[in-house]
């Protein structure tokens, strides 16, 4: 965890952009840090690329200049890679990834800069999203009321990543690269990218996404993109519900943004840092030719099923807690047995008594020999 101060920074860089297909909102909050290191990125449609649009958040550590530097270029490198322009959008964001890292150690005012970034990055064209993510911000989508993963947290202890930075080189302690880094792929921490027997994507820490295409039907509601200064403190399932209920009740996701935000921080930074981070947030809500209100109603439908399967479910609990209660209320009356105990009962248990109690008194002094 980084350096934090006596109070968190609560003021927002909040924005909206919008128009006939998406409705995003997006906001970003110092908190309890030093430094804001955040760096996020919101396109409806790219430059040359009308149709393609292009939503990113990214975590520095260590400094901010890897992730603003991202933030700014990333998304020209994806759509001026020769794969993308041969319809090969997966290979062409993998190597746009590869080729801004490298960039990036070849500029002047950052080949030695020690600090590093994540990216989580939702490329959507055609219908079709491509998710691509290296490090442990998050990407998760809305769909019929039901949670999709977009991405996967890259920790240097899953076996993958700890076969790779073992066989550089390197090693994982306490869950961090070389007893530092708390994730394995990021752009910058050029520190552990310095054995140049090695290509880009086998060196210690790498800047090689994994990517997630789907296919963006009717059904899909909307998707969030966040660092895990939001991850951290909730899961999956809680941030596509409180999501959910928000939306439900009529809040704009700029506005859903900023609460989700303040949901997650914490109110000091006693607990391990948990909501102690900086925190970027970006919601992009699918509009499908319709008015953001379709979304509300159907945000409202959602929570309105969930309440009704939530409460059949409680019945039939509460049903089987009463027929358990029954049976046993039944069968009580056979199982109460009295019994008297005699003299010989008394005598039998003496013995057993203080068998109990010497066993007990030997465990007692070898206790204190150890002890001694």
């Amino acid at each position: 965890m980084g350096q934090t101060l006596s109070e968190p920074v609560t003021a927002k860089d909040t924005t909206v952009v919008r128009n006939s297909v998406y409705r995003v909102g997006s906001s970003c909050m110092q908190g309890w840090r030093i430094n804001m290191e955040d760096s996020h990125t919101h396109i409806l449609s790219v430059p040359d690329e009308p149709k393609t649009a292009f939503f990113g958040v990214y975590d520095g550590h260590g400094g901010a200049k890897i992730s603003d530097y991202a933030g700014k270029h990333l998304h020209k490198y994806v759509v001026n890679m020769e794969g993308y322009k041969e319809g090969d959008i997966p290979e062409a964001i993998k190597r746009a990834f590869l080729k801004l890292d490298e960039i990036m150690y070849e500029e002047e005012s950052l080949k030695t800069e020690q600090s590093g970034s994540t990216a989580i990055v939702v490329v959507i064209k055609d219908n079709t999203l491509f998710c691509a993510n290296i490090g442990d911000s998050r990407a998760i989508a809305g769909v019929s009321g039901k949670l999709e993963k977009l991405s996967y947290d890259h920790k240097p202890n899953n076996p993958e990543e700890y076969e790779r930075i073992t066989d550089a080189g390197g090693w994982v302690d306490c869950n961090r690269v070389n007893g530092n880094l708390a994730l394995s792929r990021a752009f910058g921490d050029y520190i552990f990218k310095r054995d140049k027997n090695r290509l880009p994507e086998e060196q210690i820490v790498i800047a090689l996404p994994d990517i997630i295409q789907k296919t963006v039907t009717p059904e899909w509601d909307f998707v969030i993109l966040a660092c895990d200064g939001i991850w951290d403190v909730m899961t999956d399932d809680d941030v596509l519900n409180f999501v959910i209920e928000n939306i439900a009740s009529g809040l704009e996701p700029e506005e859903i943004c900023e609460n989700l935000m303040m949901r997650c921080l914490a109110p000091d930074c006693q607990m391990a840092g948990l909501g102690c981070d900086n925190m970027t947030v970006v919601i992009v809500v699918f509009l499908h030719g319709k008015s953001y209100d379709n979304v509300v109603e159907r945000c409202k439908f959602y929570l309105s099923d969930i309440k009704a399967k939530s409460e059949h479910s409680e019945l039939h609990s509460n049903m089987e807690a009463n027929t358990t209660l029954g049976v046993s209320e039944e069968l009580a009356p056979h199982e109460v047995k009295t019994t008297e105990k005699s003299e010989e009962d008394d005598e039998e248990e003496g013995p057993k008594l203080c068998a109990r109690q010497k066993c007990t008194a030997n465990e007692e002094k070898k206790s204190v020999a150890n002890s001694e």
